[in-house]
């Protein structure tokens, strides 16, 4: 099976490994995946969601130090608050007794976290306003038994801006979700992390450019701060 990785230093998608006599050229596969389109302006409806930005989840051993995507994410937070962008932090939480954990068989068991007293309280280093919504989930998907889309769409909302941790599992989740909804996704690549450096790149080179649009913090923040956000048609 072929392989791809995403390019974004020149741009462009790039096929490996073709399997002799699969497919006939790299013009006709992938048919959906080109050139990604710069990100040089926002929806003017667009919310920035963060996801799982939580003493429990930043305190781990990340593929990229968690300080930074903390840092970086304050930066998206400051700019959307400072043109009236709603801002959702995403947490995750379960009951005391774990009756609400999600179980299966799987073949490969999901991350292992120690759930401590905090493990829900939402990072403080993030700045927070009392407008800002907060919405608990009890899995990887932030739409999953939420009321988020509710939440964006009675606000207007058509495009969400993602961040956070983790990329293979929460941002991901969510992203796949929010496009099947209809949302436009613009994803933060440099404000995600994950527990596993090749998911959180497999995440970023194959998945996430089906599905999003992806950019720098140094680029978003000036889009979420323009004059022309915030405001709802």
């Amino acid at each position: 099976m072929a392989s791809c990785y995403w390019n974004r230093q020149s741009n462009c998608a790039v096929l490996l490994d073709i399997v002799a006599g699969q497919i006939d050229s790299l013009a006709v596969y992938p048919p959906t995946l080109g050139a990604p389109v710069p990100v040089d302006t926002l929806d003017p409806t667009a919310a920035l969601v963060l996801v799982d930005l939580q003493k429990g989840i930043t305190a781990l051993p990340t593929a990229l130090d968690p300080g930074v995507i903390v840092e970086r994410a304050a930066r998206l937070v400051r700019a959307a608050h400072d043109a009236g962008r709603p801002v959702v932090r995403i947490r995750t939480a379960f009951s005391p007794d774990g009756g609400d954990v999600l179980r299966g068989r799987t073949d490969a068991p999901g991350p292992s976290v120690a759930q401590g007293s905090d493990f829900a309280d939402l990072d403080p280093r993030v700045p927070s306003e009392p407008g800002d919504i907060v919405v608990t989930k009890r899995g990887w998907d932030a739409f999953a038994g939420t009321e988020l889309d509710l939440q964006l769409r009675r606000r207007g909302v058509r495009s969400v801006v993602l961040a956070g941790i983790a990329t293979s599992i929460g941002v991901e989740s969510t992203a796949r979700t929010a496009r099947e909804l209809g949302y436009e996704v613009v994803v933060a690549h440099d404000v995600v992390t994950d527990l596993v450096a090749s998911a959180h790149a497999t995440s970023l080179e194959v998945i996430l450019p089906r599905i999003a649009r992806l950019e720098t913090v140094d680029v978003l923040a000036p889009l979420l701060d323009s004059a022309e956000s915030g405001r709802a048609e």
